[in-house]
């Protein structure tokens, strides 16, 4: 594991070079910049996952705050990259189809990682069929506050298809979560959650195992970032903000976890850059 640490936390990071790391990675979640836990001294590991607290979750569920360069569009599953299951997924490497037909990884993308006092950043260039990207994510620690920014440029003569997602992984108390959404976001009548007169999102029930859980898609006020301030158990709080508007944000739980997931969903013309950034703020540890 890679560590960014500073006297108020110490931040886990997978290393995509270290085989060790690698039983953790797959093909869903991006291998350079994968955030795996953060410790508070005072309030131990502050993040979850939809085994914890297995110490082996599947590559596929993760654990901490993982994001995802899709090679399948959300919903009908059309390919974004791959012909046949052939091709590349952005921040992986290159892949083919498994037994099962689904992708497995035959060349992972090479990172190089830079580390500063207060940051780490990795870098990777992938090319093949008309495509090419250049990725840089970089994750800093500020005091008690956590920043992952991501840089993807379309350096290929192709537009690329960025189908973009944030997957953090939020700690309950008891199996219940609270979270404060912005002002014009909101969900229809579910079985999983309610929202109350001041935008509270609580859980109606507790979901009994990893198998018991609700998925639902936000409706997303135009125009209005992404900030939400959420309970902790060994926490004040902690607030989670991207400065960016969501094209999509589904909210998810089961009895171990909660999340909530931005999506960026575009197109980037050949030549072109978007760059983006996600802010956890961890309050200070209960005494």
């Amino acid at each position: 594991m890679l560590t960014l640490a500073n006297a108020e936390l110490s931040v886990e990071l997978l290393d995509p070079a270290n085989p060790a790391d690698r039983t953790h990675q797959g093909i869903r979640f991006c291998w350079g910049g994968y955030i795996w836990q953060v410790q508070d001294p005072r309030g131990g590991p502050l993040l979850a996952g939809p085994e914890w607290p297995h110490r082996e979750p599947k590559s596929f569920n993760g654990q901490g705050l993982p994001e995802s360069f899709r090679y399948a569009e959300f919903g009908t599953q059309r390919p974004l990259m791959l012909h046949d299951g052939h091709g590349w997924i952005i921040g992986i490497g290159r892949v083919a189809p498994g037994s099962d037909g689904k992708p497995v990884v035959t060349e992972p993308c090479t990172w190089q990682i830079t580390p500063s006092a207060t940051a780490l950043e990795f870098r990777t260039t992938q090319s093949g069929d008309g495509y090419a990207t250049q990725l840089t994510r970089r994750v800093a620690l500020e005091g008690r506050t956590l920043i992952s920014t991501t840089h993807l440029t379309n350096t290929g003569a192709r537009p690329l298809p960025l189908h973009w997602f944030a997957h953090p992984f939020f700690a309950l108390t008891d199996r219940l979560l609270a979270c404060e959404l912005p002002a014009g976001y909101s969900f229809p009548e579910n079985p999983g959650y309610t929202l109350d007169a001041h935008n509270q999102l609580r859980f109606k029930r507790r979901f009994e195992n990893e198998l018991d859980g609700h998925f639902e898609p936000l409706h997303i006020a135009p125009g209005q970032p992404l900030r939400v301030h959420l309970s902790h158990p060994h926490l004040s709080g902690l607030t989670f903000s991207a400065d960016f508007t969501p094209d999509f944000c589904p909210i998810w739980g089961n009895s171990n976890t909660w999340s909530i997931e931005p999506y960026l969903i575009t197109e980037l013309a050949p030549g072109a850059t978007r760059a983006w950034n996600l802010r956890y703020s961890f309050g200070p540890a209960r005494t």
